[in-house]
């Protein structure tokens, strides 16, 4: 009999419930009221998966627990899960008792589910978000994702490294980075010649948050042969767009012995291997979300609706290898297009430039309709690591362009060559003093090698459909917005 009891009030979770083919069985749940109809019919939501469970109370039931059955309250129903005698679901629970765990008020509950709120408004609560279908859908793929990540380099003998946050090195050698001080502002100590004297502060040295966890990662290759980093990185850009967040998370594996090919292999293994996952483990989640882009679509002009689904999109990367072009091929395909010639760039194109993501987007969704790896860019626009080509002018760079979304992974193969790293540094003004650590792994033993980072949230995106970057973000952190 005690076991029986245990059995009955331990919670089981919605998603198991609706996954189970049986009925006739006991059960406790717990979760949050979604609606609640005619004094008799619950929709209870418990985060577990997008579906809802429908709740049978009987009629009569205490009034001082009807009224509090409101939406957005929390409740633990015990009862029988039954074979359902309405439409639109399988099973239901009979409720044999109620329990009212949090109450909440109607009138200031923001978040009124009836009325499709706008994405700007659920920013504005990005607290409550969480419990609406769009946003459990999209943090659900945003989990599966982080998991298949972890998964798919564990599978493969990488070691996963804590590169650090708090750096004094600028891994990129451009953009504005956050400074991490404990001196104080309105009377810093100061040199002789008046300027601020870092020697006094808690690192002894000026210090930032990192924007890339690449230079460390490539010391822990040196030993290890393959590593990568899964963690937040920071750009203090004032870029106030769809595209761009202050704080995000970046993947980064580094392997030692890969050549540029070996990286252009292991990134499109690997962007395959996550999208398949969030497939396998979230397709309700994913029907949801493209059948809301679905109908987000026909709100647009017929010239401006995208030609396939996301599923379909999604299936798409998964059946069809990546197109290999030079950058001097992709300048060559802008140039000769249409797009180009009728002056509907609003860029320029022309050899040397960065690539806009109107260009990105040109040659994967008109030209190649599949996603595409650009490699060999000019050296002027890239990075000092990245390894110098024997034509003097351009390096083994590498971008993966995906259908939607423009630039998804940049990557390179390092410049292993001591005199040759040392050379750009210099052209760079880039001291080769501070990183003499990193200029070590070159003096002693070095190897070819390469590596790539990810946008996470920009895989996010991509995999759900959504279109602005703050809506992949549990709290985003943006110019001027730094809330929750």
């Amino acid at each position: 009999m005690r076991a029986f009891l245990i059995h009955i009030f331990m919670r089981t979770k919605i998603k198991e419930i609706l996954a189970r083919p049986e009925a006739d069985y006991k059960v406790n749940i717990k979760g949050w009221v979604r609606s609640f109809r005619n004094n008799q019919f619950i929709a209870v939501n418990d985060g577990s998966c997008m579906g809802n469970l429908q709740v049978v109370i009987e009629l009569g039931t205490d009034e001082n627990i009807v009224k509090k059955i409101t939406n957005g309250a929390s409740i633990s129903v015990d009862g029988t899960v039954i074979a359902s005698q309405g439409k639109g679901q399988r099973v239901e629970v009979k409720a044999d008792s109620v329990t009212i765990l949090g109450e909440c008020d109607p009138e200031k509950f923001p978040l009124q589910l009836k009325n499709r709120p706008s994405l700007e408004y659920l920013r504005e609560i990005a607290h409550l978000r969480f419990r609406t279908n769009t946003f459990g859908a999209v943090f659900r793929v945003r989990h599966t994702l982080a998991y298949a990540i972890h998964k798919f380099f564990n599978d493969r003998g990488f070691v996963y490294m804590h590169t650090p946050i708090v750096t004094a090195s600028d891994a990129e050698g451009a953009g504005e980075m956050f400074r991490v001080t404990t001196l104080p502002f309105d009377n810093p100590p100061r040199t002789e010649d008046g300027s601020i004297d870092f020697k006094e502060d808690f690192f002894g040295r000026s210090t930032n948050l990192t924007v890339s966890g690449q230079l460390e990662a490539e010391l822990g290759a040196m030993a290890f042969g393959e590593v990568y980093t899964f963690g937040p990185t920071f750009r203090a850009e004032n870029s106030n767009t769809a595209r761009h967040l202050a704080e995000f998370w970046m993947i980064e594996p580094e392997v030692a012995f890969n050549d540029i090919h070996d990286n252009m292999d292991l990134a499109e293994d690997f962007i395959r291997y996550v999208i398949n996952y969030a497939m396998e483990h979230n397709r309700e989640d994913l029907e949801f979300l493209a059948q809301r882009l679905a109908d987000e679509e026909k709100q647009k002009p017929m010239n401006e609706r995208s030609e396939m689904g996301l599923v379909e999109k999604l299936e798409f990367v998964l059946n069809n290898k990546f197109e290999r072009i030079t950058y001097t091929d992709a300048i060559n395909i802008l140039l000769d297009s249409p797009a180009y010639k009728k002056k509907k760039f609003q860029y320029d194109v022309k050899w040397g430039i960065d690539l806009q993501s109107e260009h990105e987007r040109y040659l994967v969704e008109k030209h190649f309709k599949k996603p595409v790896i650009v490699t060999g860019y000019p050296k002027d626009i890239k990075a000092f690591y990245m390894r110098m080509n024997d034509d003097g002018k351009t390096v083994a760079a590498m971008d993966i362009l995906a259908p939607g979304i423009g630039e998804i992974v940049g990557g390179s193969q390092r410049e292993e060559r001591l005199d040759m790293l040392t050379k750009r540094m210099d052209e760079m003004h880039i001291s080769t003093e501070e990183l003499y650590w990193y200029l070590d792994t070159r003096r002693f033993g070095t190897v070819p090698h390469a590596g790539f980072g990810l946008g996470f949230e920009r895989l996010v995106l991509f995999v759900t459909g959504m279109t602005n970057i703050r809506d992949v973000i549990p709290f985003p952190r943006t110019p001027k917005n730094a809330e929750f």
